[in-house]
């Protein structure tokens, strides 16, 4: 018979037979692609989230910023993101611990902030703790997951500050533009000193007025019959440098040269140390990708981000760089010793004695370390079959330049010969020089590692074997007839490296300055280049007059100091903002009430006829460019796109169109699908080739520049801007 002790042992037994299963962590990061890789690595104690960004922020119908007390936001749940939040809140009351684990810069900081306050509203019993790490791989996340730490409440309130100042900015100017000159538009703090710049700089080269001048290359040849043969440029007329402004003067000094006796004058070799330049930063990343690879930089951004969650090399999920979003040249110790490691084993000669290290710039915030592969022994050879085209190609510029940056200078030889060429005395005496030289890698050093960033250097170019005093005839000259250039517009490239220069905005706002920009229709891109538009032009001058500090690059300049003296506790955001906020608003007042109405400015009339009512079409400036609307709207509603030509094919409009998917302007036939005729090249507005008919476009290349052409591929017909007639190709 069993007792009441016997009883309770037995239940006592049942309970250490049944435990509870044990509660999970809950890690929650920005990104799906982020969690996958994460989850992987921490294995099955640890469930991962994501929170597809932020889920908590200000509203967009109103201003939501309490001006009278301290610009306190109202944040609300964005809009969609209810659920998600709600999903969140439920796995964190279930969860043992909460790791917020968002990107390590201010809108991460802030992202992490806006979920703890949303789960402790729900739950105040769950442990919530803040890890952040700089690269996704096992061995960064398990010492993130070891060493948690709390929310950075000075840099949640630098994001705060710049979320405030951006919405009081963008929700007074805005509303303004609006009123004056046409719904749709926008203002802001920094998108508006961009488009400043790339409206000064189109100025310039409007006024610019090019100069004509012409240089001369000659072929000499070394000795009589069979004798080498090659190419060297005039560089000296007379001791002076040669100034050519026309045909007829090229053509008088070929005479005088023509039968010249010509000597090999000087032979000199110098030696230069090229050394490797540092990591990439944000900025230096989209500059090259840009100027190497043609990427803008939101593809460059897009890319990048691909790289640094993740991506599947056969062996799983791999962070194949580290964070995306620095302003540092900063490389961690462990990475050091890996890339040393490597290069010893690889190219043991090219091995400094010591680590390199480059000096962080005085802006930066040295936040992140620099952008480089976060396993140097995946070489872009070993992963180029599991990674897309454009992967491979950003991932190989960033692991180049990173293996480079570690290893030895390389040395070039520079062999420079000068040849004289007799002047007579009836043409003034004294001699003309014509110069050759060529580069070639004496020691390669960390040119060893480089293919898809090799320089000029690296390609070298092949010299003459000459002596001093060898007799040279010249067997033929090429003149060219040049024009002076301009400044160059603003690409992707130089208006970020303008940008940093001038302390404008911060790595993770250069690529969303120009996609707002080319998006509100301030600006187009064409041939690569930023071209401002007409409206564009209108809302950049209106500022300018109207609010110059907005648009001023110092001031702007200096809120980006005030928002990091925010984060870094000497300030209060509260005080920064009321010092910019009073006089704005005031001006802003000011201006509403005088500043006369700009609306319709824009349009203008056609002679084309509405083919639904038969009333005039007026060409109306939209958020995409012009286009045609029937001036009987409301009643008629009619709207189609500008003709720009006429279709060789079947005599149809050439309109303006965009691809599907990734919206790629091209340019075909209004007739389409009945006609398929399509051209890349923008039409010229009422201009036809005067040798078959067809219209001309704007062409580009790095030899012409910009360069008008027929588009027929049968007609040879090509000319300049500058020219009125016309040449064969």
């Amino acid at each position: 018979m069993s007792t009441k002790k016997d009883e309770a042992a037995k239940i006592r037994t049942k309970k250490k037979k049944d435990p509870k299963p044990e509660k999970k962590i809950l890690v929650i990061v920005e990104s799906p692609a982020k969690a996958k890789t994460i989850e992987k690595y921490l294995g099955p104690q640890y469930s991962v989230k994501a929170s597809m960004g932020h889920l908590i922020d200000l509203p967009k119908s109103r201003l939501a910023i309490d001006v009278d007390h301290e610009f306190e936001p109202e944040y609300i749940t964005v809009r969609g993101r209810a659920k998600l939040l709600k999903e969140l809140q439920g796995d964190a009351k279930k969860a043992g611990e909460v790791l917020l684990a968002s990107d390590n810069d201010r809108e991460g900081e802030a992202i992490a902030w806006h979920l703890r306050n949303a789960i402790t509203a729900k739950t105040e019993k769950v442990p919530i703790k803040r890890i952040s790490f700089n690269e996704i791989t096992p061995q960064a996340i398990k010492d993130a997951v070891g060493k948690p730490s709390g929310i950075d409440e000075s840099k949640v309130n630098a994001q705060k500050a710049r979320r405030v100042l951006d919405r009081l900015v963008g929700y007074n100017l805005s509303p303004l533009l609006w009123k004056k000159v046409k719904n749709g538009l926008s203002a802001g703090r920094v998108q508006s000193v961009a488009l400043r710049l790339i409206c000064d700089r189109e100025k310039e080269v409007e006024s610019f007025t090019p100069e004509e001048y012409w240089t001369v290359e000659a072929d000499f040849k070394t000795g009589k019959g069979e004798g080498r043969q090659f190419t060297a440029q005039l560089v000296f007329w007379q001791g002076k440098k040669p100034e050519l402004k026309s045909e007829e003067e090229v053509r008088r000094l070929m005479g005088i040269l023509k039968n010249s006796p010509c000597t090999v004058a000087d032979i000199r070799e110098t030696e230069k140390t090229v050394k490797p330049k540092p990591p990439f930063t944000t900025s230096q990343l989209q500059q090259t990708a840009a100027n190497r690879l043609g990427f803008t930089s939101k593809k460059t951004m897009q890319i990048a981000q691909q790289l640094y969650e993740g991506v599947d090399i056969g062996q799983g999920r791999v962070g194949l760089i580290t964070y995306m979003r620095t302003d540092s040249v900063r490389i961690s110790q462990l990475a050091l010793a890996e890339v040393r490691s490597w290069i010893e084993k690889n190219y043991p000669g090219d091995l400094p004695p010591a680590a390199v290290e480059y000096s962080v710039g005085k802006k930066a915030q040295d936040a992140h370390e620099a952008i480089r592969p976060t396993y140097v022994e995946y070489t872009p050879d070993s992963v180029k079959d599991t990674l897309n085209r454009d992967q491979l190609r950003l991932y190989t510029l960033i692991w180049e330049r990173f293996t480079a940056c570690q290893m030895k200078n390389a040395r070039t030889k520079t062999v420079s010969i000068d040849i004289s060429a007799a002047i007579p005395e009836a043409d003034g005496g004294g001699e003309g020089i014509f110069r050759i030289a060529g580069t070639k890698i004496v020691e390669k050093g960390f040119y060893q590692v480089m293919k898809l960033l090799a320089s000029k250097e690296e390609k070298g170019s092949p010299i003459p074997p000459l002596k001093k005093s060898d007799a040279l005839t010249v067997e033929k000259f090429y003149p060219e007839q040049h024009f002076t250039q301009g400044p160059p517009r603003y690409t992707d490239a130089s208006i970020i490296k303008t940008l940093e220069e001038k302390g404008i905005g911060r790595p993770s706002t250069y690529a969303p300055t120009i996609s707002v920009l080319l998006d509100r229709y301030y600006v187009t891109r064409s041939n690569k280049q930023l071209v401002p538009t007409l409206l564009g032009k209108m809302i950049s001058d209106m500022l300018c007059e109207y609010f110059p500090h907005v648009v001023d690059a110092a001031f702007t300049a200096s809120m980006e100091t005030k928002l990091d003296a925010v984060e870094e506790n000497r300030i209060r955001w509260p005080d920064m903002i009321k010092e910019f906020y009073n006089p704005f608003k005031d001006r802003v007042d000011e201006v509403g009430k005088t500043l006369e109405s700009y609306k319709g400015t824009l349009d203008e009339k056609t002679d084309l006829i509405c083919e639904k009512c038969g009333k005039p079409m007026i060409k109306k400036l939209g958020r995409f460019g012009f286009f045609l609307a029937c001036s009987g709207f409301p009643e008629c509603k009619n709207t189609r796109s500008i003709p720009l030509a006429v279709c060789p094919k079947c005599g149809g409009d050439i309109v303006a169109r965009k691809t599907k998917g990734r919206g790629k302007e091209f340019y075909g036939c209004a007739n389409y699908p009945d006609c398929d005729f399509i051209s890349h090249f923008k039409p010229l507005p009422s201009q036809s080739c005067p040798r078959c008919g067809w219209f001309l476009v704007e062409k580009y290349d790095k030899k012409n520049g910009s360069h008008k052409g027929c588009i027929n591929p049968q007609c040879d017909y090509l000319h300049s801007d500058d020219e009125e007639g016309g040449r064969e190709a």
